[in-house]
């Protein structure tokens, strides 16, 4: 017991020494220095301070802020294409259409939002387009994850193509589609031609950009092309987001005066003419270039216009239709490519100009007989050859033609009979009769590349060897489009109409935006006129030079024309034939010309004339003009068997430069010709 008492006071005894060794501190934080203390007050003072300040900042400038953060968002925006108007035939089939076409657009930060989508995307890629890298497309997704949310890697899908993708999607055996994520498709249109070459030169074509290229695309651009649309968001007012669409406005229609089966006859014969005289001469095509026309000559509306060689609307790049692949190599590495592409894409029948020829004939009896300087009871001596300016200028026939009319001097293509009527009707009633039927001036047809020619005619000024050569079409230069208006008006009374290619503007509705009614300019000769020079041209084809241009059971008129390309005596000619039908009641005109042919005598308008005849065989019929003329055994047969080939489209179906030689001129096989030279090309005479 004392042992025990003696170790409890032994353990009170330590404890009050360990007490005494330990300093005791005031205060309930005497264990923290002070600094510290110091330190953890300010800091709350700070927090407090703070949150004070933001809570007055959420309060009086929450509206501020709130629009400075959302206006550094990005807003879905996406541009909605308009659609690029149509182009009609008269009989509203479809020459140039827009279709709805799809580009493929991955967003890859969408596919790899989910590890999930990613294989499922990808399988439903490879499967609806085999064409696709797939192991690009994988790389790229899985390298753009973070960077990139718009990848194109196809362009202009058509609807079943985009259809294969979708239907994944919606496909209810398929228990991954709704994994299948990031891919949609942008809206666009593709101009498509549905006829290929038909017309080529007459419609034109678009580029990358939508923007018309020649013909009527880009003559009627601002026309055929709308308004883009657009869809994006924005805020409102209360600061909320809102989305809204400004849709596309699309292009209006033109319905033009191109009649597609007209046009396809014309074609027809163009490309016949061509593949029989192909590589007969020389290699190369029939002819340098082909050209035709059929115009209304009581409306100036142009029925059919095309020339050769022609292009594929669908691909106007491609010149393999007309050279080999070395060639076309050779024309890229020496920098012509795109200048060969201008050339073919040239409309001829505006475009290009020449010496008119002997066609030019009824034009300069007319200004005389307008004039009252000749009479049509007048008589001209030719003997072959005629002084002038210093110089003998021969006629076609080099024994001369003797004793002539007017009439005669038309149908027999009489240059000494015209040389002395242009010298009664004087240089400066000849220049200004000349440009009364716009020759050196533009007819402002509605078509894009038409060629200017104030510089290539004479004026006034022009002396006596110039005068003599001009009455016969040679020495200034002229458009097939400007003869064939300027000789519609000497057969329809003598009423000069602007040519044009467009009836009528519409919506994408068919509501009429404007009807474009045929445009007379002026009176150029009287009725009286157009009668005798009717009666004139009709005699050309019944006893002339244009027998060959009768189509099988019609009366026509017209005029043929021979001339010689520069320089003289090369070789190398441009034959035509300008005429019109019916004979007693002229509806429609048609010139034909034939440059260069590929053929060892290209001195022969027949070349010209064969084929109008070819194509009024099938238009006249076409147009319900009736036959005039009874049909030989032969007639018949050929008519049959035309019947038998040839399938119109109804009218309700709808798919969506030089100079030349133009004293020349073609005879009965009995009479010789002679080549004349003029002074006023530089040239020395026989």
């Amino acid at each position: 017991m004392q042992i025990l008492n003696n170790r409890t006071n032994n353990r009170r005894n330590a404890e009050t020494k360990d007490k005494q060794r330990k300093p005791v501190r005031k205060g309930g934080y005497s264990h923290v220095p002070k600094k510290l203390a110091v330190l953890f007050f300010l800091i709350l003072l700070a927090f407090a301070y703070l949150s004070i300040a933001l809570f007055r900042i959420s309060y009086n400038s929450e509206e501020t802020y709130k629009k400075q953060v959302l206006s550094q968002l990005s807003y879905d925006s996406k541009t909605l294409p308009f659609r690029r108007g149509n182009i009609l035939d008269a009989n509203g089939i479809g020459l140039a259409v827009s279709e709805k076409v799809y580009n493929l657009v991955i967003d890859a930060k969408v596919i790899m939002t989910k590890e999930s989508y990613f294989e499922p995307t990808m399988q439903a890629l490879a499967k609806a387009f085999p064409e696709l890298d797939m192991k690009v497309i994988r790389q790229y997704v899985q390298d753009n994850k973070d960077t990139s949310s718009y990848y194109v890697p196809l362009k202009q899908l058509t609807v079943d193509q985009k259809l294969k993708f979708t239907a994944q999607q919606t496909d209810e055996e398929n228990e991954e589609r709704h994994l299948i994520k990031g891919v949609w498709f942008e809206e666009e249109y593709k101009r498509v031609y549905p006829n290929g070459t038909l017309a080529c030169d007459v419609i034109g074509f678009t580029n990358a950009d939508n923007n018309g290229l020649y013909g009527l695309e880009e003559y009627y651009n601002e026309t055929l092309n709308g308004t883009t649309g657009r869809e994006y968001g924005y805020l409102n007012a209360d600061s909320n987001l809102e989305r809204t669409t400004k849709a596309a406005v699309d292009g209006n229609t033109i319905v033009s005066t191109i009649d597609v089966n007209i046009q396809k006859i014309i074609e027809k014969y163009l490309l016949k003419f061509n593949e029989e005289h192909k590589d007969e001469a020389r290699k190369g095509n029939g002819a340098n270039n082909l050209g035709c026309i059929i115009m209304e000559v009581n409306t100036g509306k142009v029925l059919g216009m095309a020339s050769y060689p022609n292009f594929d609307l669908n691909s106007p790049y491609d010149l393999s239709a007309y050279f080999t692949e070395e060639e076309i190599a050779q024309m890229k590495e020496d920098d012509v490519y795109l200048d060969t592409c201008n050339g073919i894409w040239r409309n001829f029948c505006i475009s290009d100009t020449f010496e008119p020829g002997s066609t030019f004939k009824p034009f300069t009896v007319a200004m005389a007989l307008e004039n009252g300087i000749i009479s049509s009871n007048d008589t001209y001596t030719c003997e072959g050859v005629y002084s002038v300016g210093g110089h003998e200028i021969h006629c076609n026939n080099g024994r001369g033609h003797g004793t002539v009319t007017v009439s005669q001097a038309i149908s027999k293509s009489c240059n000494v009979a015209m040389m002395k009527i242009a010298a009664k009707v004087g240089a400066q009633i000849f220049s200004s009769e000349q440009s009364a039927y716009n020759f050196g001036l533009k007819t402002n047809i509605d078509l894009s590349g038409e060629a200017r020619t104030v510089g290539l005619v004479f004026d006034e000024s022009m002396g006596s060897s110039d005068l003599a050569t001009n009455s016969f079409g040679q020495n200034f230069n002229a458009t097939m489009i400007q003869m064939i208006s300027g000789f519609s008006a000497l057969v329809n009374g003598g009423y000069y109409y602007e040519p044009h290619m467009i009836s009528r503007i519409e919506t994408t509705s068919g509501a009429i935006v404007e009807n474009i009614e045929p445009k007379l300019l002026k009176q150029v000769i009287s009725e009286e006129t157009s009668d005798r020079i009717i009666s004139y041209c009709n005699q050309t084809v019944t006893s002339g030079t244009g027998k060959s241009a009768r189509p099988a059971g019609y009366a026509i008129g017209g005029k043929t024309g021979t001339a010689q390309t520069l320089p003289r005596g090369n070789g190398e000619y441009i034959v035509s034939f300008l005429g019109y039908a019916p004979a007693d009641d002229p509806q429609i005109a048609i010139y034909v010309v034939v440059d260069r042919a590929n053929v060892e005598e290209q001195d022969n308008s027949r070349l010209a004339q064969k084929i109008a005849r070819n194509i009024l065989t099938e238009v006249l019929p076409y147009l319900n003009i009736y036959m005039t003329e009874p049909l030989s055994p032969e007639e018949e047969l050929e008519l049959q068997q035309l019947k038998l080939e040839n399938t119109y489209i109804p009218a309700q179906e709808d798919e969506n430069t030089g100079g030349e030689q133009s004293g020349q001129e073609d005879q009965e096989p009995t009479e010789d010709t002679e080549e004349v030279e003029d002074e006023g090309a530089g040239l020395t005479t026989n």
